[in-house]
């Protein structure tokens, strides 16, 4: 798979970078824990520039890093009133 690689052109080359679909590849254990590692990390940052920045001025979220089986995201997930209750729910103790 290399060698098909190295004779590409960076036209060829950025053609697939961006055509890529890595939600469609097989992923191993570590793929998947390096992913986890990276998003945690991504969202770490995200809420120390939310912290410290103006509520008007802060950042959108980071969104996952794409894994097999899963689709994009599209949009904000919306917070209903039915979970709002269920999250208010587990906050208080309602997960025990």
């Amino acid at each position: 798979m290399t060698a098909l690689r190295n004779e590409l052109t960076p036209g060829q080359l950025a053609e697939q970078a961006e055509k890529g679909e890595p939600e469609r590849a097989r992923w191993s254990q570590l793929e998947q824990l390096l992913a986890s590692n990276l998003d945690a990390t991504r969202r770490v940052e995200w809420a120390l520039w939310a912290v410290n920045t103006e509520k008007s001025k802060r950042p959108d979220p980071p969104e996952p890093i794409r894994r097999p089986g899963a689709a994009p995201l599209r949009g904000k997930a919306q917070l209903t009133e039915r979970t709002a209750d269920k999250l208010f729910d587990l906050i208080n103790g309602g997960a025990a």
